[in-house]
């Protein structure tokens, strides 16, 4: 436990990067993204599939330029056609099978697309500098109260065939205390009550369907982390899972509730 708590409290500069924001937020978001696909592609390698890395890092580059210059997403639909495109040669020159094509760009919208609604959040919005802020309550706070609550409280399992630690009381402290988070983090800021508690108790569900699904993940190519960047915690991509699926939802309810 002492060492998941201080590679935890050693992430803390990464969200320092959000406070700055601009382009070193970009480049912070570029290095997490491009360690995180390149994770992504070698668990798969595990089970003989082998995606094509380069075209991850390219769409990876491509959103730091995006973000750069604020670009409109007519362009990314430009990439994606164009990344396809490069994908079908090495599979018409029978180098790459359909498995390979399909976990590539999975990958691409999963890992990449997924992850840079962070920035979209802090530049789609007047309030982006302090809404982003909801992601990282509501993914980080759901894993600790979880954590922690299922550790000091946990008797029942929630789902064992994916995540044998994972129990049903830990999951709900996990709703609590992001919820509570939140609704702490709305009241000092002045933000919608309304939107904090929907922020903070679907996004944590959210959280944890995205943790799980993670799980399920590394259950199926037989890998127990990503990677070990992180002690205590794996990968990038075993600390960001929850981020993937809360930064969409976020942006989303905020589009709701603001717009």
């Amino acid at each position: 436990m002492k060492t998941r708590i201080l590679a935890g409290l050693a992430l803390v500069p990464l969200l320092l990067l959000v406070i700055v924001g601009g382009l070193p937020l970009y480049i912070g978001e570029f290095v997490i993204i491009a360690i995180a696909i390149n994770e992504f592609y070698k668990a798969f390698k595990i089970k003989e599939i082998n995606p094509i890395f380069s075209l991850g890092y390219i769409f990876a580059f491509y959103l730091f330029i995006k973000n750069c210059f604020g670009l409109n997403m007519n362009y990314t639909y430009i990439m994606m056609f164009f990344l396809f495109i490069c994908s079908i040669i090495p599979m018409l020159q029978c180098k790459k099978n359909i498995m390979d094509i399909v976990v590539t760009f999975f990958g691409i919208f999963y890992v990449e697309i997924l992850l840079d609604f962070i920035v979209l959040i802090m530049d789609g919005f007047v309030d982006g500098h302090k809404l982003v802020w909801l992601v990282f309550i509501a993914a980080f706070m759901t894993d600790t109260f979880a954590y922690f609550t299922g550790y000091l409280f946990g008797k029942h399992k929630l789902i064992p065939e994916v995540s044998p630690k994972k129990t049903i009381e830990g999951s709900i402290g996990g709703i609590l205390g992001s919820t509570i988070c939140c609704l702490i983090f709305g009241y000092i800021f002045k933000l919608d009550i309304a939107m904090m508690i929907v922020i903070g108790s679907i996004g944590s569900i959210i959280a944890q369907i995205g943790d799980l699904f993670a799980s399920s993940i590394k259950r199926y190519v037989g890998i127990k982390d990503y990677g070990n960047l992180i002690p205590g915690h794996g990968g990038i991509l075993d600390r960001f899972d929850s981020v993937i699926l809360v930064a969409p939802f976020v942006y989303s309810a905020i589009i709701f509730f603001v717009k």
